[in-house]
């Protein structure tokens, strides 16, 4: 399911409300620095060189489409960038952060800006400081065993820089400005099984977690079609004990079944 304009929706969200949502990759194409085995848009697009919005672009229509929404007094509860791939791939993206946050500021004060990353880049000074801005920084964290987070992740290019002591290291900086989000899922892939519900997936998992110190933690499971078939969506009471566990350790968890 890929995203067909660069303001989307709005679409009710299972962890956000109401929300707007902004694309910032192409409309035909996925665009990923993963290329995640249960993502909802598929695996990525090979060879594409689609452009992608300017950032007058993005502004223009975010403004138009926020100008109509309030002059419909309609509701709105945050804006969303998701889409087509990770955000933070945009060269523009740190200015399409500000642009954005004054529009909301006019059109929508009291809606929150949120953004759906995968932690990849947060190295990137510019991506870091942006990520800082907004008032949801949601950043993906799927296990702290380094094989089950490959295997579901799936780094392109084998980029082998990305670890779970990376991204540990990285998320640390944060400073607990930031919420961590975490897909459960079992299955195999490629003839590998996996399940990062086990126990020793969970443990490593707390573990990391007491080192980053999330403001939030999201975890959810499957909900729509995914490109490997092989994949179980988590009932919600494996949820519900995952999220008590790490509620036992101090942290406040949100559950999306």
């Amino acid at each position: 399911m890929l995203f067909n304009q660069t303001i989307f929706g709005p679409v009710h969200s299972r962890r956000l409300g109401i929300s707007l949502g902004i694309n910032l990759l192409p409309v035909d194409a996925k665009i990923c620095s993963y290329n995640c085995i249960y993502c909802e848009c598929g695996f990525n697009t090979p060879m594409h060189e689609a452009p992608v919005p300017t950032r007058e672009e993005v502004r223009t229509a975010l403004e138009s489409r926020l100008q109509q929404m309030s002059g419909n007094g309609e509701h709105l509860d945050v804006i969303t960038f998701a889409g087509n791939g990770e955000p933070t791939l945009h060269a523009e993206f740190a200015g399409i952060i500000d642009d954005t946050i004054a529009l909301r500021n006019r059109y929508y004060p009291t809606a929150k800006i949120s953004v759906l990353s995968n932690s990849t880049r947060i190295d990137r000074p510019h991506v870091f400081e942006a990520l800082l801005k907004v008032d949801n920084n949601i950043l993906k964290f799927d296990s702290a065993i380094d094989h089950t987070y490959r295997l579901m992740n799936r780094p392109t290019g084998g980029d082998r820089s990305l670890t779970v002591a990376w991204l540990t290291e990285h998320l640390k900086r944060f400073n607990g400005a930031l919420i961590v989000q975490t897909m459960f899922t079992r299955g195999a892939f490629e003839g590998e099984a996996f399940d990062n519900t086990t126990q020793q997936e969970v443990d490593a998992w707390l573990d990391a977690l007491d080192a980053i110190r999330p403001r939030q933690v999201m975890i959810y499971t499957i909900d729509r079609e995914t490109p490997v078939k092989q994949l179980v969506r988590i009932p919600l009471d494996e949820l519900e004990s995952i999220a008590a566990q790490a509620r036992a350790r101090g942290f406040e968890v949100s559950v999306a079944g």
